[in-house]
């Protein structure tokens, strides 16, 4: 690392392109872990296939280009491939170099693995209304771990890394205690007045895995900031219904396999927003949230 500053003087634009290149990849990656470990396959083996069969050659697999390159149409057979996959691979590479140029290296590394866990979380929920414990409780105590080991994480950087560290890992695991606590109680209370299920619990382990490496402040504002989220997205979709005509892919589906009809009782997937919000406190929000929840300690 000492060289670190004299290679990013002389060539400011490596480093943000060689996060933005691995983020591609690492995007191209979280594609396969979206279809198979909802799918209970392994993200190793096999290699990349087509869906007709064929192995995938690393030429047709280049993140990003080869999608634009075949026009969305497998080499082998001419299958379409949805555009998904080039989605996910392009927004990994632009928030892997967000986090880069927003914050020192080693927590822009860690902001790259929660990051990537958000996005395959997201595209997960959006499938199969599912968050599998690997993006919950594995990254919560992930979390946890680099925070200790990155105490830059939760902004303590006084100098003495094993007090930095204490604090840091203490602030993981109050994030991720109140986190889970705050949606388990929300859930239990909602259940209770809906008399049903009101939101699942992976959606509990998942603010609790945000706590983890946003703190508790970062944990409240995603659930309260994906409720905004949710609650806009919900009325959008419903005009966009009611105009078109079409129901909302991402509602739970009729007994016919096409979307259901999105209304109140509907269930949708909580996990994307809360997600959103996560990734807003953590790149953009974080100071602001702070400085609100300091203004209302004074206060009281």
């Amino acid at each position: 690392m000492s060289a670190y500053p004299e290679l990013a003087a002389a060539f400011p634009w490596f480093f943000p392109l060689a996060a933005g290149l691995f983020g591609a990849i690492v995007g191209s990656f979280l594609n396969v872990c979206i279809y198979r470990i909802p799918a209970g396959k392994s993200i190793v083996t096999p290699g990349s296939t087509c869906a007709c069969g064929q192995p995938i050659k690393w030429h047709d697999n280049v993140p990003v280009l080869s999608w634009f390159l075949l026009r969305g149409r497998a080499r082998c057979c001419g299958r379409p491939y949805s555009f998904r996959y080039p989605l996910v691979e392009l927004l990994t590479a632009g928030l892997f170099l967000a986090c880069w140029l927003l914050f020192p290296p080693a927590k822009a590394v860690v902001g790259m693995v929660f990051v990537s866990v958000l996005i395959a979380a997201t595209f997960i929920d959006l499938d199969h209304m599912i968050i599998p414990d690997v993006f919950t409780l594995g990254a919560g105590l992930g979390g946890v771990l680099l925070s200790v080991l990155v105490p830059a994480l939760h902004g303590q950087h006084e100098g003495l890394f094993l007090v930095d560290s204490l604090r840091s890992g203490t602030a993981a695991l109050q994030g991720l205690l109140v986190g889970s606590g705050l949606v388990l109680w929300i859930a239990l209370l909602a259940e209770l007045a809906l008399k049903k299920e009101a939101m699942g619990f992976g959606d509990v382990k998942f603010v609790g895995m945000i706590g983890a490496f946003c703190g508790w402040q970062g944990a409240v504002f995603a659930v309260f900031g994906g409720a905004v989220v949710g609650t806009a997205w919900f009325a959008l979709a419903l005009a966009w219904q009611q105009v078109s005509g079409k129901n909302v892919a991402v509602a739970s589906t009729a007994a016919d396999g096409e979307p259901a009809a999105l209304g109140f009782g509907r269930q949708v997937p909580f996990g994307p927003m809360l997600a959103l919000a996560g990734l807003l406190y953590f790149l953009v929000c974080h100071r602001l949230v702070a400085s609100y929840f300091s203004a209302v300690a004074e206060l009281l």
